[in-house]
C-alpha cells in the first residue's frame, strides 16, 4: 500500500513528507518536483510568503544515487520564514479556519491550531505528489490540472493533448486554459485586494493514459473515487468535489448522462483493448474502477478565510466582541489550489497503481502490467 503522512507548522523549521510503500527501482528527478514546488508558490493574488520562500525539495531517506529503495522516503521542505518561537499567541479567532474549534478541540491555545492548519503544509503534499507522477509516467499517465472558474469569473476548460494544454496553462498568470482572459481575472483580483477581501474558485485536473481496472467495486473504503474525493476534499479550503459531469448528472435523464460502450476489433491491442465511448460523462470511473477513459476530477475552493478587512468575532479571554485577526495571507490561492489537487490525485492514482500492479519494485510492475493486458486481451 502506497501511504504518505506530513508533518510540519506554517513557520516551524521545515515541512516533511514521509513516504511509505513505494516501489524500488525508479530514478528520481529532483528538478521535476522542485517544479512543481514553484508552481505551488506562484498564480496570480498570492501573498508576501511567496516571495520569502524558494520551494525545493530535499530527500533525507529512501534514495541511493538517486533511485528508490523501496523503504521509506523522508521529503523535506525548508521553511525560510522560520520564526515560530518568537510568534505571539492569536486570541481573536477567524471565522472560516479552525482557530476557534481546534482551540477549544485541544483546550489550548490558537496558535498551535493555526499553524499546522495552515495551507503552507501542502508543499510536503506537492511534494510527495511530485514523486508520484513520476511513478505514473513510467506507465504512460499523465496528469494536468487547470483553473476553470475563478470568483465567479466561469473560465472553462478545453479538450486536447495533455502536453499542450499544460504549455497554454503555463502561459496563463491564473494557470488557466484561456490566458486571453487573464486580464479580466487579475483585475478582478485586485479590485477584491484593494477592498481586503479574497475571492475563490474551481480547479480541474485531468489523468489520461489510465488502463481499465485500478480501484475495486468490492469495497467502501477502497473505490477509487471515494479515494480521489477523501484526498481532494481534505485539502485546505475545499469544499466540494465532483467526478465527470458531477452534480450536473442530478439535474439530466439516465440517457443523458451514461456513456455508451462500443467495440473495434482493430483497436483491440490498445489500452482500451478494443471499447471506446463517445462520451465521458462518468469522468473515468465507473463503481469506482478506472474505466480507461481519462479521469476528471474538480474541486471548489471557498475564499481564503483570513482577511484584512476582517469579520467580527470575539476575544477568546474577556469574550468580548472584536474584529478577528489578521495573519499574513492570499488575496486568491486557486491557481495554487490546482497544483495542490493535480498533487493529490496524482498520489492517489499511484496508490491504486500499486495495489493493481504490486509495489515492491518498478521492474516488477512493468511485467505485471504487461502480463495484465495480454490476458485482457485474450479474454
Amino acid at each position: 500500500m502506497l501511504r504518505y503522512w506530513t508533518a510540519g507548522e506554517s513557520h516551524g523549521p521545515a515541512l516533511i513528507a514521509l513516504v511509505d510503500g513505494f516501489p524500488a527501482g525508479l530514478a528520481v528527478d529532483k528538478p521535476a518536483i522542485d517544479h512543481e514546488l514553484v508552481r505551488r508558490q506562484g498564480g496570480y493574488g498570492r501573498g508576501g510568503r511567496q516571495r520569502i520562500e524558494t520551494d525545493a525539495v530535499t530527500f533525507l531517506s529512501g534514495l541511493w544515487k538517486g533511485v528508490t529503495l523501496g523503504s521509506p522516503l523522508a521529503l523535506e521542505v525548508i521553511n525560510k520564514d522560520a520564526k515560530l518561537e518568537r510568534l505571539e499567541e492569536v486570541e481573536r479567532p477567524r471565522p472560516g479556519h479552525a482557530d476557534l474549534p481546534g482551540s477549544i478541540k485541544h483546550l489550548g491555545g490558537v496558535r498551535a491550531v493555526l499553524e499546522r492548519a495552515s495551507a503552507r503544509e501542502t508543499a510536503a503534499r506537492v511534494a510527495a505528489g511530485g514523486l508520484a507522477r513520476q511513478l505514473l509516467s513510467v506507465f504512460g499517465i499523465e496528469v494536468a490540472g487547470w483553473v476553470t472558474e475563478l470568483g465567479g469569473i466561469v473560465l472553462g476548460g478545453r479538450e486536447g493533448p495533455l502536453a499542450e494544454l499544460r504549455r497554454v496553462r503555463d502561459s496563463s498568470a491564473v494557470y488557466s486554459l484561456h490566458p486571453d482572459r487573464d486580464p479580466e481575472v487579475t483585475g478582478l483580483i485586485d479590485k477584491v485586494g484593494k477592498e481586503g477581501d479574497t475571492l475563490g474558485g474551481v480547479v480541474e485536473v485531468r489523468v489520461d493514459g489510465l488502463p481499465i481496472g485500478l480501484g475495486t467495486h468490492a469495497q467502501w473504503d477502497r473505490k477509487l473515487d471515494g479515494r480521489l474525493a477523501q484526498a481532494v476534499m481534505a485539502v485546505q479550503a475545499i469544499k466540494g468535489v465532483e467526478i465527470g459531469m458531477g452534480f450536473e448528472a442530478a439535474r439530466r435523464r439516465g440517457s443523458e448522462v451514461h456513456d455508451p460502450i462500443e467495440y473495434d476489433a482493430a483497436t483491440r491491442g490498445g489500452p482500451m483493448l478494443g471499447f471506446a465511448r463517445p462520451t465521458n460523462n462518468a469522468g473515468g470511473l465507473e463503481a469506482g474502477i478506472t474505466n480507461g477513459q481519462p479521469l476528471v476530477v474538480r474541486a471548489a475552493m471557498k475564499p481564503i478565510s483570513t482577511l484584512r478587512k476582517p469579520l467580527g468575532s470575539v476575544n477568546l479571554r474577556t469574550k468580548d466582541p472584536e474584529e478577528a485577526a489578521y495573519e499574513r495571507s492570499d488575496v486568491c490561492a486557486v491557481s495554487a489550489a490546482s497544483v495542490i489537487v493535480e498533487s493529490v490525485v496524482a498520489f492517489e492514482v499511484a496508490a491504486a497503481l500499486i495495489d493493481k500492479f504490486g509495489g515492491d519494485s518498478v521492474e516488477e510492475m512493468r511485467g505485471r502490467w504487461n502480463l495484465y493486458h495480454d490476458l485482457a486481451r485474450s479474454r
